[in-house]
């Protein structure tokens, strides 16, 4: 049976079993006992942190239902944008700082990619219909909040469990909602339901999303051919774009006095997701997550521990739009690349009342990573051996951390912290497939590769030091300023230090910056090390109603993580840069970059009326990137972009306008041969209307139908022969989605 088929058939039967609650109705007879109000508290944090910015599931919501991609809520944050991606699979990027160099958690994990391409990044495994809320550090982090990141930490949290309140009895809730995108022929749906008592709660959460491929706002290229049963991919359709997804989640919750325990399964099935600017798709992605948590209120202050494991099982192949140059998929069977991965961890930590204005923070985590990548062979000369890209490979974290919080007075707050992490990283033995032919002689190179990477040291230790200094002065009720200094640490990844073939073809297959280019590891890689310094200027009326906040910043980079050109199956050299109109093959190596920049952000009401009241906010990013080695610019840096918002509220209603403009992109990282962008502006109108316990949402994305490119989109390689690194074209863009309406419907129970 049709997948998206079954998707709707669930939705209608959902909403269908679940409309009388909803609305109110049973039968013919109208409802009308009323739940008691809950009430739900908590301890307020002495202060926010600086460049903290808390979205809560009100502010998501206007945005939630016109994406699949639970990065794509943080559009709008000052300092933050997307690495383009999977469908639902968009990489945050923080002042320049992208993917893992943005320490990123799920519901208090701290989760990675088990993927060459990073294809399964940590904020694909929530579905934005279970996000309850979102912090984001921008810049300046609290080493309590994280290591082993540079540009910033974001914090995804579900929702929190409700309980019912004394005397209440048995609470029974939830929510149901399906919609619909007609850019792809998105369609899905979503549930939660729970069952509570004053003590007790327990949780059901489950979506279901099936998309085709996209279209752009016109011809970006000439249309082409897809496989044999899909005939033609038109001139204005995103090829490997398409994407399938099922999330569901079973959490209980216990509490007593001032103690909380939560235990939670997350499971994920992504039976096929599309990359546009990779050689492969996710042809499979089952994905399991146990989550443990406590939290306890003591005289002394706040316990908190958490105990976390995830297995992840993930496969690469050809998907249809590449699938077609390699034959009938019966009988060729194209390139699989498995992947498997196990992390386990725990993280504790205590908040001491040492006064009234004084909180020490310490704590430690631990984090064990164990993953295994390999290639099996597909034909031709690649029999008989597995491809081991990384065999057993090991990346394990143990952190210790102390944080001071003084409120020195009721104008002064401070804010220092210490954290220290060792980083013990590992790998066994490889070999390629068929490394000599059968009179002897080499293939490919992978036997000198093999033989090299074999006989050298593997066993790596990183010490890292983490400090951050923060003070934030109150003059009145009006004004906040915020200083702050930090020097932030990251280490690199598995793929970073441990791929090892110089062959063209493999090289390829390893890269999760979507660029279209081939990357080799590097033995030899020193963590990296951020000093950052940035200043907020914070204006706004006593109740806030109008506001305006600007943070310029400025980032030092120590043996930061760039790359330097190699030839297929010869040795890498800096100097090696020569062309500019073709895929190239890099290795990670080490150098000094820099990067700047400012955030702009801006509220303000324009008018209250009869019609409701009117409103205006903005967001403005800056951000300039440079290798002080080479003087080339750093790859993937969004360029000036500017948000401005619109806001209509009156009644049940909630409208938006929302006009986004980004300028031409042209520094570019030139070792990368990254494609320049053109400017672009787009506008999206957004609607609700919300009843006591029904809700309506619609709106038109890029209203103009506008063909534009996105600046960090990489390299379209979402069709044709993409084994070979010059196989298809080099020039196109990622182009970013065409006009698309959308409508969603849900209802609270």
């Amino acid at each position: 049976m049709n997948k998206k088929f079954m998707i709707g058939l669930f939705a209608i039967y959902t909403l269908a079993t679940s409309a009388g609650t909803a609305w109110g109705w049973d039968g013919d007879q109208q409802l009308g006992q009323q739940l008691d109000e809950i009430v739900v508290t908590a301890q307020r944090p002495a202060s926010q942190p600086l460049n903290a910015v808390t979205l809560s599931a009100e502010a998501l919501d206007l945005r939630r239902h016109a994406t699949s991609d639970t990065a794509d809520l943080l559009r709008n944050v000052p300092g933050v944008w997307l690495q383009g991606a999977g469908g639902i699979s968009s990489l945050p990027v923080i002042h320049g700082l992208a993917d893992e160099r943005v320490r990123t958690q799920v519901d208090g994990m701290s989760l990675m990619a088990a993927c060459p391409n990073h294809m399964n990044p940590a904020l694909s495994y929530i579905d934005p219909s279970q996000v309850g809320r979102i912090n984001v550090y921008a810049g300046i982090t609290p080493v309590s909040v994280g290591g082993d990141g540079l540009g910033g930490t974001i914090q995804i949290e579900s929702a929190t469990p409700v309980f019912a309140a004394p005397g209440q009895g048995n609470l029974v809730s939830g929510q149901v909602g399906a919609f619909y995108r007609s850019n792809g022929n998105v369609l899905g749906s979503y549930l939660e339901t729970s069952w509570a008592n004053e003590k007790l709660n327990l949780t059901y959460t489950g979506s279901a999303v099936s998309a085709d491929n996209y279209k752009a706002g016109g011809d970006f290229k000439p249309s082409g051919p897809a496989a044999s049963d899909r005939g033609w991919i038109a001139g204005n359709e995103v090829g490997s774009s398409a994407f399938e997804a099922i999330n569901q989640s079973l959490g209980i919750a216990y509490r007593e006095d001032a103690h909380l325990f939560t235990a939670k399964v997350d499971v994920q099935n992504i039976p096929y997701e599309g990359f546009p600017n990779q050689r492969m798709d996710m042809t499979e992605n089952n994905n399991a997550l146990v989550n443990l948590g406590y939290t306890g209120q003591y005289e002394w202050g706040l316990l908190e521990a958490r105990g976390y494991y995830q297995k992840t099982r993930h496969e690469m192949q050809f998907g249809d739009d590449k699938q077609y140059y390699y034959g009938d998929p019966a009988t060729i069977p194209g390139m699989p690349m498995d992947t498997k991965a196990n992390l386990t961890g725990v993280v504790v930590s205590a908040d001491i009342d040492l006064s009234e204005g004084d909180i020490l923070r310490v704590g430690g985590e631990l984090q064990y990573y164990r993953l295994d990548d390999w290639w099996p062979p597909s034909g031709g000369n690649m029999a008989p051996n597995t491809f081991e890209n990384i065999n057993n490979g090991q990346r394990d974290r143990y952190a210790l951390f102390g944080e001071w919080e003084a409120n020195l007075d009721p104008q002064w707050v401070s804010l220092f912290g210490m954290r220290h992490e060792t980083v013990k990283m590992n790998t066994g033995d490889v070999h390629g497939y068929a490394e000599t032919n059968g009179m002897g002689m080499m293939v490919n190179n992978q036997l000198i590769d093999s033989s090299n990477f074999n006989s050298q040291d593997r066993n790596k230790t990183d010490r890292n030091l983490d400090l951050t200094a923060l003070l934030r002065y109150t003059p009145d009720l009006t004004q906040t300023y915020e200083f702050g200094l930090a020097r932030k640490t990251r280490s690199p990844n598995l793929y970073e230090r441990y791929t090892w073939s110089t062959w063209a073809m493999a090289a390829v297959m390893n890269n999760f910056v979507g660029d279209g280019n081939g990357y080799i590891g590097n033995l030899d890689l020193e963590p990296e090390v951020a000093h950052t310094v940035s200043f907020t200027l914070d204006w706004h009326s006593q109740d806030r109603r109008w506001e305006f906040k600007a943070t310029p910043y400025y980032t030092r980079v120590t043996d930061y993580i760039d790359a330097m050109r190699c030839t297929d199956g010869a040795s890498c050299t800096e100097a090696n840069a020569t062309t500019t109109d073709q895929f190239v093959v890099l290795q990670y190596l080490n150098q000094p970059a820099r990067l700047y920049g400012i955030d702009l952000y801006g509220q303000m009401p324009l008018a209250k009326t009869n019609w409701g009241h009117f409103g205006l906010n903005g967001v403005l990013n800056y951000t300039n990137g440079k290798n002080l080695d080479t003087d080339d610019g750093l790859y993937n840096v969004m360029p000036l972009n500017a948000t401005l918002i619109l806001t209509h509220q009156h009644g049940g209603w909630n409208n938006a306008l929302e006009l986004v403009l980004v300028h031409r992109k042209d520094d570019v990282s030139e070792v990368r041969n990254e494609i320049k962008t053109p400017g672009y502006g787009l506008l999206n109108l957004r609607g609700s209307y919300s009843w006591k316990q029904a809700r309506v949402d619609f709106g038109i994305e890029n209203l103009f139908d506008k063909l534009y490119y996105l600046p960090t989109g990489g390299a379209y390689t979402g069709q044709g022969r993409t084994m070979a690194i010059n196989g298809i074209p080099w020039g196109i863009a990622v182009p970013g989605k065409g006009r698309s309406v959308y409508t969603a419907v849900s209802f609270k129970f």
